[in-house]
């Protein structure tokens, strides 16, 4: 038992420490994990040892990654990009996997070798990809969905893969008729789950719902998952299918993005630790007396890769520069093509060896694809004449629709917020242009007679072409940190006097955007706060000039007398709301040591704000710095979670 406990804090430990530098330099934490498992696996320090109890255990990280992907899977969202999914993305699989498997037969490896090892180079990274296109504001772009198409087709093409390896692995001569029973058994399974499934699903998880248990809820998802998962595999089919079908299962119900949050802890860190097994089975030492094939086996994958896919773009109508960037977003290896090749080294279907080089390639590979991505854009732009027309063409658009405009309000934009505004605009008789990166939207708000134009307000000449040199305020009205202190960084350099006005979720970077030079902060969350009181004074009495004096106040204060709030049990679902400012209150004993000091003695200007003391019995006020505190005080603080603590123990200890 004290060894099982000293293995767990082990790992916790060093995940802890890799993931918080894989944050802090931007990399994914699935890098992270593989480092952890090659430090303390068998080949480096051997703390953990190579076990099957450890291997069990992460394979579960592989069964809610396939429930994941099932719920992402979606017959509609398929069928609207059909295109990029069935063609380019079934293309790519289907032509990477038969010339890896034809070369490397050429090269005496077996058929099945070749199949697996084909299969794992045809996947990319979906968490790095996805994660860099949303950074960058390119999901909707041609080559972002181009992208995302054939990261769906392959997240697909893997549940094939992790049933067809094993299958073929027990031993089949027949490569073609024990794929063709596979893929029947799928099918059937397929049909049976997801046509007589979903009606029974859907009512049971209504009585699990009106029970109102998040624990019963939580226990009753992860039935399901593992369930299924056991059935498949007693079917003799893998269990990854059953989680994947698990999945598919559920997003046909309501409760699809109430289970998605649910899971996503223990999808995460027996994910995690899955990769950690995977970092056990790379042996350094053989790695570094190949490092010229581990070289090779990195470059010539990536660039095939690349090659490959800007020719399938090309066939498939993309232009040259959307192309590229579609192959050099997709050109490096990805978490599945690991796990195949995990899965492979298990059932012995690749030599140890191969397998060491591969993955350590494979590994290399996925730490290069940020730096791939970035010189991306600059050598597509570079290398092509279409990308700069396109981009010319965008910008010429936007300026003849403003080119008649004068003192008009430019709105980077056009969801739910903008459209509200500019209809408001239009009431008044505002003239003004809305900025938006949604093609989607930009036709259906266009044919409507909307002002809006397809662009990414983010960029300097999208600004300057909507018309910011004679406009009369600028709108973010998207809550996007980033985006609009580039927005506001390149109204500060051509228009440093235009008021603008920008949008945020709460106020945690309030002070970050008016330090940018925003005019006006408007907290979404604050001012409902803001609208629900007012309504709530009207209706018990207080008269509506004092109401609208009372919003006035409050707002030419920076909402200083809503800032921050005291936390509970339900507020701890967002790690990332722990890091910002909060109230807290400190009742003070006979026994503290703040007891007869001042305020000012105490100095907590480093590290919190005193909001106010209530003495007893009496209303809490904001006394000056001299106020000497006695027992029986209660004192508010308004600060970060660490700060609260040091000043807390400051009043109390000393």
């Amino acid at each position: 038992m004290s060894h099982t406990l000293q293995l767990i804090l082990l790992l916790l430990a060093a995940a802890v420490v890799v993931i918080i530098v894989c944050r802090l330099v931007r990399l994914p934490p699935i890098l992270g994990y593989v480092v952890i498992g090659i430090a303390v696996g068998p080949h480096a320090l051997g703390w953990v040892p190579d076990n099957n109890d450890v291997r069990d255990l992460a394979e579960f990280g592989i069964v809610f990654l396939m429930f994941s992907i099932g719920l992402e899977f979606s017959l509609p969202q398929l069928n609207a990009m059909r295109r990029a999914v069935f063609g380019l993305g079934l293309a790519q699989v289907a032509i990477t996997t038969v010339m890896a498997m034809v070369g490397l037969h050429l090269l005496g490896f077996a058929w099945l070798q070749g199949f697996t090892l084909g299969g794992a180079l045809a996947m990319s990274s979906t968490a790095i990809v996805s994660k860099m296109l949303a950074e960058r504001m390119e999901l909707n772009t041609a080559h972002g969905r181009d992208v995302m198409g054939i990261l769906l087709f392959q997240d697909l093409a893997v549940v094939a893969f992790l049933i067809a390896v094993p299958t073929l692995a027990t031993g089949a001569t027949d490569l073609w008729r024990s794929l063709g029973i596979a893929a029947g058994k799928a099918a059937v399974a397929l049909a049976v789950i997801l046509i007589f499934g979903q009606r029974p699903m859907r009512a049971w998880f209504h009585i699990i719902a009106r029970a109102r248990s998040s624990e019963l809820f939580m226990l009753n998802v992860l039935l399901v998952t593992l369930g299924l998962a056991a059935l498949t595999e007693l079917a003799g089919l893998s269990f990854a299918l059953g989680a994947f079908l698990a999945g598919m299962l559920i997003a046909e119900t309501e409760y699809r993005y109430q289970v998605e949050e649910d899971i996503k802890p223990f999808r995460d860190v027996l994910l995690g630790l899955f990769f950690v097994t995977v970092g056990m089975y790379l042996d350094l030492r053989v790695v570094g007396a190949s490092l010229g094939w581990v070289v090779l086996l990195l470059v010539g994958p990536v660039l095939a890769k690349l090659i490959l896919v800007v020719i399938l773009a090309r066939i498939f109508g993309a232009p040259l520069g959307a192309a590229l960037r579609t192959g050099f977003y997709l050109a490096q290896a990805g978490e599945f093509a690991i796990v195949l090749l995990a899965l492979a080294s298990d059932l012995a279907v690749v030599e140890p060896t191969v397998a060491q080089l591969v993955l350590a390639a494979m590994v290399l590979s996925m730490l290069a694809a940020p730096l791939l991505i970035q010189v991306a854009a600059p050598l597509a732009r570079r290398l092509t004449a279409d990308d700069w027309l396109a981009r010319a063409a965008q910008v010429t658009q936007i300026a003849a629709r403003t080119m008649a405009r004068q003192e008009h309000v430019i709105i980077c934009g056009f969801g739910r917020s903008g459209q509200n505004l500019a209809r408001l605009l239009e009431k008044e008789e505002i003239s003004c242009i809305a900025l938006d990166a949604d093609p989607e939207r930009v036709r259906e708000a266009a044919a409507d007679g909307s002002s809006v134009v397809y662009g990414d307000a983010g960029r300097r000449e999208a600004l300057i072409a909507a018309g910011l040199p004679k406009a009369r305020a600028l709108v973010v009205t998207f809550a996007d940190t980033a985006t609009a202190l580039k927005i506001l960084h390149h109204v500060q350099q051509l228009r440093p006097e235009l008021p603008v006005i920008v949008r945020t979720v709460d106020d945690s970077e309030l002070d970050r955007l008016i330090k940018a030079g925003a005019t006006e902060v408007v907290p979404e969350v604050l001012e409902g706060s803001l609208m629900l009181a007012s309504h709530s004074l009207l209706l018990v009495g207080v008269p509506l000039n004092r109401v609208l004096a009372r919003i006035r106040e409050i707002r030419e204060e920076r909402y200083s007398l809503f800032r921050g709030f005291f936390h509970g049990a339900t507020d701890a679902a967002d790690a990332a709301d722990n890091l910002q400012p909060r109230l807290h209150s400190v009742l003070l004993t006979d026994r503290s040591a703040a007891v007869g000091r001042t305020l000012g003695e105490l100095d907590f200007k480093a590290l919190v704000e005193v909001t106010g003391v209530r003495p007893r019995g009496m209303r809490t006020t904001l006394p000056a710095s001299d106020y000497r505190l006695v027992a029986g005080d209660v004192v508010v603080l308004l600060g970060r979670p660490e700060n609260l603590t040091l000043a807390e123990r400051r009043l109390l200890r000393g």
